[in-house]
C-alpha cells in the first residue's frame, strides 16, 4: 500500500483527534469556572494509552479516536426525597431499574463537600453554558478552517486566462474528443493569434472580470468583429477577432445546448482564488444549511448506505460518510496527482466539513448527544422563569433521567449506525479518485 496513502490516513486522524480534543476543552472549561467537579478528561475511547492527573483532574488519551469525553459530578439528581449523599435500593421494574442503576452511578463520586459542585444543581443557564461549548468549539473550528481555506488558499475557479489544453480547432458540441481533424476549421482565437497563458482583461472596451464575465459577454456578442484586450508577460496588447456563432452547451447546465451564441475557442485556467471574510460567513452558512438538510435526512440516508454495504449499489455522493471513510479519502488526495495546494486545501476543507457536521449532530436535543442536555437546561429555565412569574414555588430539577430508557436506545441506534458506516467506508467506499 502507497506510504502517501497511508499518511492521508493519519493526518486525518491527527486532526480528527484534535478537534475532538477542542469540543471537549469547550465542556471541560465552562465546567470548572462553574465549579462542577471533572475527575475525568478523555480523548478516544477504550483502553487508556497514556494519562496525567493535575489538581483533580486525570488527563488522557484512549486508543480509539472515535470520540472523547469529560466526566463530570452528579449530572443525574437523586429520586425526589433521597438524601443525596446516600444511595438506594434498584427498583423491580426494569426501565426503574436502568434509571435507579444510573442515579446511584451518578452519586457514586460525590464526596462530602460536593454538593454544590454536582452538575445538576448549577443554574439552568450554566448547564446550557456548559453543555454548548463542545458544539460552539466545533463550530468555531470550523469558521476558522474555512477562513484558512478561502482567505489563505482560496477556492477552485477559472480565470481568464487562456489554458494550455486549449483547442485550436473547432470541435463542435457533443464529440467527444481532443484532436483535431484535418477538415476542423481553426477557432477565431487560433486565427488572431491568442496564445496559453494570454489574460483577457477587456472585450470591446469593457473590462473583464472573471471568466463567467468573459463567457456572458462572449456568447451574448454572437458572430462579428471585435478587439480583446490581454496581458501578455505583463504587458498589454489589443487582438482583433472575428467571433463566429456555434451550439455550445450552457454553463450553469452542460446538459443544455445554447443555439448560436458567440464563440471564441478559448478555454479558461483553473485556479485558486482567494475570498474574503465576509463571503467565509456566506460560505458557511451555505453549508450550514445544507447539513441540516442532510440530518433531516439521515434515516432515508442510512437506508442508501445499507443497500450500497450489502447489495453491492454505488455509494450516494451526498450521502454520510463515517471516519473510516473521510480517512480513506484523505489516504487518496494526498497519494492523487493533486498539486500541494489542492491537496492542502482538501485536508482543511474536511476537517472544516467535518467540525460543523460534528457540531450541528451534537445539537440534535435527544439523548445521550449534547443537545439533549442542552434541551433540559432550557427546560428547566422555562419552568422557573414560569414559577417566578406565576409566584409559585421553585420547581425541581428537570430530571432527565426519565428520558434514560430512550437514551439507551437511541445510543443503540447510533451505535448500530456508526458500524454501518464503518462497514460500508471499509468494503464499498466513497471514492473521489479513479
Amino acid at each position: 500500500m502507497d506510504w502517501l496513502f497511508l499518511l492521508g490516513i493519519a493526518i486525518f486522524f491527527i486532526g480528527l483527534m484534535v478537534s475532538i480534543a477542542l469540543h471537549e476543552i469547550g465542556h471541560l472549561v465552562p465546567a470548572k469556572l462553574f465549579g462542577v467537579r471533572v475527575p475525568q478528561y478523555m480523548v478516544g475511547f477504550g483502553p487508556t494509552a497514556w494519562s496525567w492527573r493535575k489538581g483533580e483532574t486525570e488527563y488522557g488519551v484512549k486508543w480509539l479516536p472515535l470520540g472523547g469525553y469529560i466526566r463530570m459530578i452528579g449530572m443525574l439528581p437523586p429520586r425526589p426525597g433521597d438524601d443525596p449523599t446516600k444511595l438506594r435500593g434498584t427498583s423491580t421494574g426494569p426501565f426503574q431499574g436502568l434509571i435507579d442503576t444510573a442515579r446511584e452511578v451518578a452519586q457514586e463520586e460525590v464526596r462530602p463537600g460536593d454538593e454544590d459542585r454536582v452538575f445538576y444543581r448549577k443554574k439552568w443557564w450554566q448547564k446550557v453554558i456548559i453543555m454548548s461549548g463542545g458544539p460552539a468549539m466545533n463550530f468555531v473550528l470550523a469558521f476558522v478552517f474555512f477562513s484558512i481555506l478561502l482567505v489563505g488558499i482560496g477556492l477552485p475557479g477559472y480565470a481568464p486566462i487562456v489554458s494550455p489544453r486549449t483547442h485550436t480547432c473547432v470541435i463542435p458540441a457533443g464529440e467527444q474528443r481532443t484532436e483535431c481533424k484535418s477538415t476542423d476549421q481553426p477557432t477565431p482565437a487560433a486565427k488572431a493569434g491568442m496564445k496559453p497563458g494570454d489574460e483577457i482583461v477587456s472585450f470591446n472596451g469593457s473590462p473583464v472580470s472573471s471568466w463567467n464575465d468573459a463567457t456572458r459577454q462572449i456568447r451574448s456578442y454572437g458572430a462579428g468583429a471585435v478587439k480583446i484586450g490581454i496581458l501578455r508577460d505583463g504587458k498589454p496588447m489589443t487582438l482583433d477577432v472575428t467571433l463566429i456563432t456555434q451550439d455550445r452547451p450552457k454553463p450553469d447546465d452542460p446538459a443544455t445546448i445554447e443555439k448560436n451564441v458567440g464563440f471564441l475557442g478559448v478555454m479558461p485556467t483553473e485556479v485558486m482564488q482567494k475570498q474574503s471574510m465576509g463571503q467565509v460567513v456566506g460560505y458557511m452558512g451555505e453549508l450550514t444549511g445544507r447539513v441540516a438538510v442532510s440530518l433531516v435526512k439521515l434515516p432515508e440516508k442510512m437506508v442508501g448506505v445499507w443497500h450500497a454495504a450489502f447489495s453491492g449499489q454505488e455509494r450516494d455522493p451526498e450521502g454520510p460518510v463515517g471516519v473510516v471513510g473521510a480517512g480513506r479519502m484523505g489516504g487518496e488526495i494526498l497519494a492523487s496527482d493533486m498539486t500541494g495546494v489542492q491537496k492542502y486545501a482538501f485536508f482543511v476543507n474536511l476537517l472544516a466539513g467535518f467540525n460543523l457536521a460534528i457540531g450541528m449532530f451534537n445539537l440534535i436535543p435527544l439523548l445521550p448527544l449534547d443537545g439533549g442536555h442542552i434541551a433540559g437546561g432550557l427546560w428547566e429555565g422555562l419552568k422557573r422563569g414560569y414559577a417566578r412569574i406565576m409566584r409559585r414555588p421553585e420547581p425541581a430539577y428537570v430530571d432527565i433521567a426519565k428520558v434514560l430508557p430512550l437514551t439507551y436506545a437511541l445510543a443503540f441506534v447510533m451505535i448500530i449506525m456508526a458500524g454501518l458506516l464503518v462497514y460500508a467506508d471499509l468494503f464499498n467506499p466513497l471514492r473521489l479518485t479513479g
